[in-house]
């Protein structure tokens, strides 16, 4: 097996980092629906250009905002452990089996890599402001609409990352059959023995231990966490992604693995004589364990839809050279403090008020710079996809050269989950049509002179060829192969196959006309 061990991940999740990720895997509508719900949420954060409301007295602000809080807290209006009439265990895990009650823990995702903005001389807006005027006359009718399938099942989506990664042979065997055993919501539902089973079949020497490393892979792929077998392997796994320096880490560490009963069952007064802590700080852990995602698979499948709005645009300068900008046409609102509250807010005396204000500013920065992240993290990633497929540009899908997302995750030290957020449900307009970036994404085979082709490439050349054959002797696999040899591109006759289904193109007896 070439893989045993699987890598140990340590990131800094800061809250900003939080939002960042979060926000990376929405789709630009999803963001819009996002930014209004934090502007009615948020006094503080106001879209520019809008005056459509005026400013309200500090103390109406501060009512309106404390009628309006929902915030869930186990241990509100509790002052004993022992007495303690909180449905915490059923918000979290039902049954010691991983089951999940309820929607109660809020989603964060706890893995990627810190998104820092592109270094650029000018200022973000002013930097977007450059590109908006170089197509301010740029017409996008007819243009914009993607007429594949938008669509895509949490299957798809790891299929597509696995095709993405070095993973080959009886490691990949394992890893197709992982995938085929997760559920939409995440969780692995095959055992690993059945996995193990299954794979002899084809690779004898595998061993349990080789399936287990495989997992652990899957499990570090885009979702966090993806094919775990239980709510309690999930949640630990999420825990295990954040820094050493978390607070009350270790207690939620011990507490998913020794102690899920007394959780599941809500004896708090238990948890505190074993782990030796006062109800304060088992408050202050199960917030942690509350602010972990309960379901892997949450957020993957996407709606379809046949119009698309592309993220980014290829677009010529002075130079007549291709570059990459944000399309000014899809742009989000733009986000800033409101100067006028803060100013209010300076005059507060009451510590909660004041403690409610600091927040809000705090978590409004956090929002926008959020957003510049985003936008900037998806330009960057599209610059680097595109710089590596320029032939793309003249010569088509037969000139697409071998892409995985290492090698863009490497070239702008990324993590390849950031890579796969920026590059899944965003997209690019180019002379060629509109594309998901993730498409200029492939796996390679190997040439007759030691070098690689894209199977991207090795489509287009198998299109080309049926396409130029005679319909009365059409060409079989094995032909196929034969020609692709005689090109140099080393193709077994069931890789032929594969890529011919993949194009939904028939067999040669079904394609053969009389006439």
């Amino acid at each position: 097996m070439a893989l045993k061990n699987a890598s140990n991940l340590s990131l800094s999740m800061t809250p900003q980092l939080q939002q960042a990720i979060r926000l990376l895997q929405l789709s630009t509508l999803e963001v819009r629906a996002e930014i209004t719900h934090m502007l009615e949420r948020n006094p503080l954060l106001e879209e520019v250009g809008d005056n459509s409301f005026g400013v309200q007295s500090l103390d109406a602000l501060i009512e309106a905002q404390n009628a309006a809080d929902n915030v869930y807290d186990p241990f509100d209006n509790d002052h004993s452990v022992a007495n303690a009439d909180i449905s915490l265990a059923n918000d979290v895990i039902c049954s010691a089996d991983g089951r999940l009650a309820h929607d109660k823990l809020s989603a964060i995702d706890a893995t990627g890599s810190t998104l820092s903005a592109v270094d650029k001389s000018a200022p973000f807006d002013e930097y977007h402001a450059t590109q908006v005027r170089r197509v301010k006359d740029l017409n996008l009718e007819n243009d914009n609409v993607y007429t594949g399938a938008s669509s895509e099942s949490l299957q798809a989506h790891l299929t597509w990352q696995l095709n993405c990664s070095p993973l080959s042979g009886a490691d990949r065997a394992i890893a197709e059959a992982i995938i085929d055993g997760i559920a939409d919501n995440g969780y692995l539902n095959e055992s690993l023995d059945d996995i193990l089973h299954f794979v002899k079949e084809r690779y004898p020497d595998v061993t349990y231990d080789d399936v287990l490393t495989v997992l652990k892979i899957i499990e570090h792929y885009d979702p966090l966490g993806v094919g775990s077998r239980s709510v309690q392997e999930y949640l630990l796994i999420q825990l295990n992604e954040l820094p050493n320096n978390t607070p009350h880490l270790p207690l939620a560490r011990r507490i998913l693995t020794d102690y899920l009963p007394q959780l599941t069952h809500r004896d708090f007064r238990t948890l505190c004589q074993r782990l030796t802590i006062k109800e304060a700080t088992l408050k202050e852990v199960l917030k942690l364990i509350t602010s972990l995602n309960q379901r892997p698979g949450q957020g993957v499948l996407k709606d379809k839809s046949d119009f698309i709005i592309p993220d980014v645009l290829m677009v010529k300068n002075e130079a007549h050279e291709y570059q990459v900008i944000l399309n000014p046409h899809n742009q989000l609102p733009r986000l800033r403090l409101n100067q006028r509250y803060l100013a209010l807010a300076q005059q507060v005396q009451n510590e909660r008020d004041k403690a409610y204000l600091q927040n809000s500013k705090q978590e409004a920065n956090y929002f926008i710079k959020a957003l510049e992240n985003r936008a900037m993290t998806i330009l960057t990633v599209a610059q680097c996809i595109m710089r590596k497929q320029q032939a793309f540009l003249t010569d088509g899908e037969s000139a697409m050269q071998p892409l995985i997302l290492s090698d863009i995750a490497s070239e702008l030290s990324l993590h390849e989950s950031t890579v796969s957020r920026a590059t899944t449900g965003k997209y690019i307009q180019t002379p060629r049509g509109t594309y998901e970036l993730k498409f200029f994404f492939s796996s390679h085979v190997s040439t007759e002179d030691g070098g690689t082709a894209s199977a991207t490439a090795i489509r287009a050349h198998i299109k080309e060829l049926i396409a130029k054959e005679n319909p009365r002797k059409p060409l079989s696999d094995a032909a196929i192969a034969d020609k692709l040899q005689a090109q140099g591109f080393n193709v077994a006759r069931r890789t032929i196959a594969k890529y011919r289904e993949s194009l939904n193109i028939a067999a040669s007896s079904q394609r053969k006309r009389l006439i």
